[in-house]
């Protein structure tokens, strides 16, 4: 993993992991602003050539290491995050369910996002 760079694409919603300059996964994420500000994981995605690397689970940890440093709170709907989240609980602080059902609702208004 050492030669895997993740950065965050804040404008496209992307948290990108990149090998040789190509970037081999992404999690696709929004910024929730109400009730609270959170980043809200909707997709995991690595590319089959790069699949069983650990690259998902960098960028789920990447992910939840940006919204400690921002002080923000993550509310996964992304599967994988979400049984990510639950196998490390010392990384990965509980969503507030409110959190979760207006992130829900925001998904549902813009079907087109993802």
């Amino acid at each position: 993993m050492s030669d895997i760079e993740i950065r965050d694409d804040r404008p496209a919603g992307r948290l990108e992991a990149v090998a040789a300059g190509e970037v081999v996964g992404r999690i696709e994420y929004f910024v929730l602003d109400a009730p609270a500000r959170a980043l809200v994981p909707v997709h995991t995605i690595v590319e089959p050539a790069h699949e069983g690397k650990g690259i998902a689970g960098s960028l789920a940890r990447e992910l939840y290491g940006i919204a400690r440093r921002e002080g923000v709170m993550v509310a996964p709907l992304c599967p994988y995050v979400v049984k990510w989240a639950e196998r490390h609980p010392d990384e990965a602080p509980a969503a507030d369910p409110e959190l979760l059902r207006a992130a829900k609702e925001w998904l549902v208004a813009h079907p087109d996002r993802f």
